[in-house]
């Protein structure tokens, strides 16, 4: 409720002022071991995380891998914060640039990586002084009551308050109350763009700061020259991987139109080989959409689709079995702007589409308003370091002969344009969780 929230943020703050004041390689000290006790309990997170999201049990254990690898890496970071000591113009002066914690870190969390965007979040926001105030997905309380549990043991086992890491369960109501609460000297918000645009407003118009991670609508683009022995898997895991359901997952898939037909049929060989099933089997590849929501979502995307032109050569339908269960989609056929290849549908839908030169394939990749992840496949070193460059992807991630989905904690995650341009995780994101003094 409302009142836990208010009780909950006051104990957080009064949290803070006992963590600002504790050294920096101490608190990394302290990180390590939260790393520590999530590795001890990483299968049992990890099926947690399987059983209330839906995602296969291999996925659930490398989500709390990440906020494990996350607290590892915060612990070098926390010998590491500096500032410039800068040539100052005035004699006998010295002129610096100190970094200092901001306060409170609010940090919203979506269902489908319910463990490693808090981890991302924390395990740095920590190490710079900040106190964090989680709000998990509605529908993954579990879990964020079960990583909490853990967090708060570790800190009280240092003789620290466990609210320096405050958790709040809730709904819509409580989102609001953190984007319209001053006391938030940060709101980390990751989830879908339509939310994030309200949150974004609400922040601002308080002038507080917000970090975002929002919606993605990713492109793989392949070549004339690609290796089709990568591209296959690669498409395949990008599309399907979660059932559609990551932030990079490959929703549009371009193939140079010389190959459009034979990586077609390949592709649709390969999706009828993905063994489907209950997420805790060790066999299965792909489990359930999260909610029946999300069921009806992916049918009306495979409604307009058709609609609109195109053909759906594999997939489209309900599977006929208990849970939120859909088969896996591939459609052909559509104009890369086709209004639903512009639309984001959490699901496992895979456009596919033809192009014939460079330039126009990769303007279709930036035409989208989402700008978060990105691949192309080719043996051309030229056009590599075009893709790279600045005439090439506008997306946050730029990959080449890999899939869209995934990334590595050691480089900044996240997005441009409507995907919100905040980054998480590793290089200079730590920035964002502190204030500069000059």
């Amino acid at each position: 409720s409302l009142e836990d929230y208010e009780e909950t943020v006051k104990k957080a703050k009064e949290a803070w002022k006992v963590w600002a004041d504790i050294p920096a390689p101490k608190r990394g000290e302290i990180v390590r071991q939260i790393g520590d006790a999530l590795r001890q309990k990483i299968k049992v997170l990890g099926s947690l995380v399987s059983l209330e999201m839906g995602k296969i049990f291999v996925e659930g254990v490398g989500e709390v891998q990440e906020y494990v690898d996350v607290c590892d890496y915060a612990v070098g970071l926390s010998r590491m914060i500096g500032g410039p000591i800068l040539p100052s113009e005035r004699p006998g002066h010295a002129l610096i640039e100190q970094w200092n914690p901001i306060g409170l870190v609010g940090i919203i969390t979506a269902f489908n990586f319910p463990v490693a965007v808090y981890g991302w979040n924390s395990a740095i926001a920590m190490i710079c002084g900040n106190a964090c105030l989680w709000k998990g997905a509605p529908t993954t309380s579990l879990i964020s009551v079960a990583v909490t549990k853990i967090i708060a043991k570790v800190l009280e086992d240092n003789k620290v308050p466990g609210a320096i890491c405050s958790l709040v369960c809730g709904g819509a109501d409580i989102g609001t109350a953190m984007a319209k609460d001053e006391r938030m000297d940060l709101l980390s918000f990751t989830g879908s763009t339509k939310v994030g645009k309200q949150v974004a407003l609400m922040v601002q118009e308080r002038f507080g700061r917000s970090l975002l991670e929002l919606g993605g609508n990713n492109a793989i683009i392949v070549f004339e020259d690609a290796d089709l022995n990568l591209v296959i898997p690669s498409a395949l895991f990008a599309a399907v991987g979660t059932a559609g359901q990551r932030c990079t997952t490959a929703r549009r898939l371009f193939l140079h139109e010389s190959i459009h037909d034979e990586v077609v049929a390949k592709l649709a060989k390969a999706y009828a080989q993905v063994r489907i099933g209950d997420p805790w089997d060790s066999d299965t590849l792909y489990g359930p959409l999260h909610t029946k929501d999300a069921v009806k979502m992916f049918l009306d995307a495979v409604e307009q689709a058709k609609q609109q032109g195109g053909s759906v050569v594999y997939g489209g339908k309900v599977i006929n079995r208990p849970g939120n269960y859909v088969e896996p989609t591939i459609v052909t056929g559509l104009p890369h702007n086709a209004p639903i290849v512009h639309t984001e549908t959490f699901a496992p839908i895979l456009y596919v589409l033809k192009f014939k030169e460079e330039e126009e394939v990769f303007a279709w990749n930036n035409e989208v308003k989402q700008g978060l992840s990105s691949s192309i496949f080719t043996k051309d070193v030229g056009r590599i370091f075009r893709w790279l460059g600045p005439k090439g992807s506008d997306c946050g991630i730029v990959n080449v002969n890999i899939p869209t989905s995934g990334a590595e904690i050691g480089g900044a995650f996240g997005g441009e344009k409507h995907t919100g341009g905040g980054r998480e995780s590793g290089s200079d994101s730590w920035k964002l969780y502190m204030r500069r003094s000059t």
